[in-house]
């Protein structure tokens, strides 16, 4: 008993494959296939379609700030040199500081949290369409960074608590989809609202704020009677489904159900190299769909669109990555394989940046360009998420390092908002290109290194695991999570 107690105090395992498979070797017993079945399908009813809007919401909240510059808000405010990208990194800044701690609190005062954070961000939004100064606009975009902080660690964080480790990726990244289309209708949006230029007396570009604020706030409202708890405190499934359900999860792995936080446990976890990694992975796509997000109706219009023809060809563009994100997620998690396709994540999007880089003088050219980038950055970030998830075990950990990865992977942003320079929006972004290639390729390298790093690692566990029994004694490991001795790293 001394000696397993011991194990898992002096070496780190993760959630995986022990010997090749994905399930802890220690004995639990059976679950009836068809009852999990029937209790995955429920979950997906209703879990993530509320989860889904919420995000689509989030999204169209956080990208219309590039439409609404090419619509006249640049002129009406005065916005010159850099002063629209402070506009757009003063979000990112309240994003980063606020993600970590805000995580916590989703963590303690549980998912019906989601709805207020909403709301919060929905005044912001409205206030970016009233204001009549840069300052207010700098101000509501850096409280809508901070409200908006913990809404995608504190979803992820949610699904992930429901799903097995094997079940997780592809139900994120529907989830994530909904960034990917809010991209695509955001245009489309744009294209309606400016239309009640002068209503009101407020310009069209101030109507895109407004109106999507107030669909915002309404949606909090709505949603918050959804949103389902936590696991331990769900009542949508039956006593003995939710028994189950809570057998399933337990066996999956990396359990941790007496967890307690403190600030130095909390510092703790940032010991763990592979959250650095993942980190990194998440900055190198996340740097470019920052610069997708934000600039694409300016580089559309840049290479000779009008306004309007800018806004709606962005919509193929949100679509095909929306396609593609979702089939590779579902091969990904059929073959178990989370670095083979962060690889092919990033191949696809340096094809884009290769492209961009290159300057045809072709639009058509360039535009294909964007389809390469925006699909291979949209892969990336939500496998990274899932990927560090599913290997730093369950409970507080889990929090922080999903607060971490989407917070400071959204430092990207600080660089991205910086090198799309307003003098090279005739010559075709080479600087902010450039960059992004550079990031495409530190990611690449990251995720090569979490690979070799977690493959080494599972050798060791599997070495050291011949030490000890076939069957431990559970009780004696109960609240290890990812220091579990069957725990083995998910690749």
């Amino acid at each position: 008993m001394a000696a397993e107690k011991d194990y898992g105090k002096d070496v780190e395992v993760t959630a995986g494959s022990y010997s090749g498979s994905e399930s802890p070797t220690t004995s639990h017993p059976p679950l009836d296939p068809q009852v999990e079945k029937r209790i995955v399908r429920k979950l997906d009813m209703k879990v993530i379609p509320i989860l889904w809007i919420l995000y689509l919401v989030s999204f169209v909240d956080r990208g219309n700030i590039g439409n609404a510059k090419i619509q006249g808000m640049d002129k009406e405010l005065k916005l010159e040199g850099q002063m629209f990208n402070i506009a757009v990194i003063v979000f990112n800044i309240g994003y980063v500081t606020a993600g970590i701690p805000l995580s916590i609190v989703f963590r303690k005062t549980g998912p019906k949290s989601l709805a207020v954070m909403m709301f919060l961000w929905g005044l912001t939004v409205i206030g970016q369409g009233l204001t009549k100064s840069y300052a207010g606009l700098v101000v509501c975009r850096t409280l809508e960074g901070i409200a908006e902080a913990a809404f995608v660690p504190g979803a992820a964080y949610l699904i992930g608590s429901y799903y097995k480790k094997n079940e997780f990726l592809k139900r994120y990244v529907i989830f994530f989809s909904a960034g990917i289309f809010a991209g695509a209708i955001n245009g489309f949006l744009a294209y309606l609202f400016v239309k009640m230029d002068g209503v009101g007396g407020y310009s069209g570009w101030r109507w895109i704020f407004i109106m999507e604020g107030l669909v915002t706030v309404l949606v909090s409202f709505a949603c918050i009677f959804f949103i389902v708890p936590f696991p331990e405190q769900s009542t949508f499934l039956a006593p003995e489904e939710k028994e189950i359900l809570l057998a399933r999860l337990k066996a999956d792995g990396g359990a941790v159900e007496h967890d307690k936080l403190t600030v130095g446990r909390a510092l703790g976890f940032f010991k763990d190299w592979k959250i650095w990694a993942a980190i990194i992975i998440y900055v190198g796509a996340e740097e470019n769909a920052n610069s997708i997000v934000n600039f694409q109706p300016s580089i559309l219009k840049g290479i000779g669109y009008t306004a309007i023809e800018a806004q709606t060809h962005t919509i193929p563009v949100y679509v095909t990555a929306m396609a593609f994100s979702i089939s590779c997620a579902v091969l990904s998690e059929y073959l178990r394989q989370r670095y083979l396709f962060a690889m092919v994540g990033f191949i696809t999007l340096c094809i884009g940046l290769a492209v961009e880089v290159a300057q045809s003088k072709v639009a058509g050219v360039k535009y294909m360009g964007m389809f390469f980038m925006t699909s291979g950055a949209y892969l990336v970030m939500p496998l990274a998420v899932v990927w560090i998830a599913i290997n730093v075990g369950k409970g507080y950990k889990r929090t922080v390092a999903l607060g971490a990865i989407v917070a400071f992977g959204n430092c990207g942003a600080f660089v991205g908002s910086n090198v799309f320079l307003t003098s090279e929006a005739k010559t075709g972004y080479h600087t902010g290109f450039s960059v992004g290639m550079a990031f495409c390729c530190a990611g690449a390298l990251a995720s090569t290194i979490m690979y070799v790093g977690m493959r080494l690692g599972n050798k060791k566990r599997d070495e050291a695991r011949k030490t000890l029994p076939p069957a431990l004694d559970e009780l004696s490991l109960e609240d290890m999570g990812e220091k579990h001795p069957d725990f083995r790293y998910s690749l």
